[in-house]
């Protein structure tokens, strides 16, 4: 119905329009338990061999809400009923902002991918730290949080403006992610530099509070492995849970979508297949630099249970969609859990850990 209907509907509005729309009929809904049960009769699919109990929490299954689609904690409600195991909010920043000017948002139907420069526009984080305390979920929530968009916030007044949203969320997130790797601020990818974010980790104090949830640090498609390595080690010298790889790209090789029209729609952050195998090869040097002991939520490009197989067994535990939402419609978050549950019956494996395990035995 989504592909018949629905989403020729959509593609002929603009994709700021049509994800506009997309977020006020989610928020709605989420807010109306008949609906939220009928959409979970449609959509929601159990299987127990795809649960996992990862930092004490319980997830039902592998698939989860990227950031940036649910900015606000609107939308969560809603979220669960289609199937997802868990949500990440966010990103979130000190500071209420409306991002940046449209459009903003990018359809690139022939390489299945998207091109965004929201800006991180959000509530703020003490509006939605309160939306956050009045949720009631079976699944984990996640918040990531990012540096308000403003780019006279710097230096120490940035440190700061990162330990407000943290310090509002804490104690409501089930984890928390840092943003460090956003493309569409005006002073750039800013924490992605070493010692800046060895300062942003001490200044969160993350090695003095063992009541504090974990915290996983999301990094960019675009870095070279020595920059990659770099700020792996940053993050192991301090409380750092696991990893988020990755978010947008600022490259445009090997599309598919004319250069022209790349021109005309400008920088932005790409998403979907378009960066599929490079997040999966920088989910592949996060395991072995950690040697496989920290937990990596992997993200880019996954659109079938065989993409989702492909990330856990470059090392990631659990996965999360955003482009293929727009692409596929709600289905495909059944679709994918259905299809690794099958992969695992198929496999003789009682467990998603086993697809890692069995390819480390093999290469053995």
């Amino acid at each position: 119905m989504y592909k018949l209907l629905i989403r020729p509907f959509l593609f002929r509005l603009s994709a700021d329009y049509a994800h506009e729309l997309t977020v006020n009929a989610a928020s709605t809904y989420s807010k109306r338990k008949l609906f939220l049960r009928a959409a979970e009769t449609i959509y929601s699919y159990s299987n127990s061999a795809l649960t996992q109990n990862i930092w004490g929490l319980n997830f039902k299954n592998p698939v989860g809400l990227a950031a940036g689609f649910d900015k606000n904690c609107t939308m969560a409600p809603m979220m669960e009923s289609l199937g997802f195991g868990f949500v990440e909010i966010g990103s979130i920043t000190a500071l209420p902002s409306t991002g940046n000017p449209k459009p903003r948002s990018f359809r690139l139907p022939v390489d299945q991918s998207l091109i965004n420069r929201l800006g991180l526009n959000n509530d703020g984080a003490q509006t939605i730290s309160r939306r956050l305390k009045k949720l009631d979920l079976n699944i984990p929530v996640g918040v990531n949080i990012a540096k308000t968009h403003n780019p006279d916030i710097y230096g120490d007044k940035a440190l700061e403006d990162y330990r407000t949203s943290f310090n509002l969320v804490k104690d409501e997130a089930d984890y928390i992610t840092l943003n460090i790797s956003c493309p569409n601020t005006a002073e750039g990818k800013t924490f992605e530099d070493p010692d800046v974010l060895d300062s942003l980790l001490q200044t969160l104090e993350l090695n003095k509070d063992s009541s504090l949830p974990p915290v996983l640090v999301k990094f960019s498609v675009d870095l070279d492995e020595n920059r990659l390595s770099e700020l792996i080690s940053v993050c192991e010298s301090h409380a750092i849970s696991g990893y988020v790889a990755t978010n947008t790209s600022s490259s445009r090789e090997n599309l598919k979508t004319s250069a022209d029209e790349l021109e005309s729609i400008g920088r932005g952050g790409l998403s979907g297949k378009a960066i599929q195998q490079r997040s999966t090869e920088i989910i592949r040097k996060i395991y072995k630099k950690t040697k496989g002991e920290k937990t990596i939520i992997g993200v880019g490009g996954i659109s079938s249970g065989m993409d989702a197989i492909e990330k856990i067994k470059a090392g990631a535990d659990l996965i999360q969609i955003y482009t293929s939402m727009v692409y596929e419609g709600p289905s495909i978050v059944r679709q994918i859990n259905k299809e690794i549950a099958e992969y695992l019956k198929i496999n003789n494996l009682e467990n998603i850990y086993q697809i890692r395990k069995k390819v480390n035995s093999q290469s053995d």
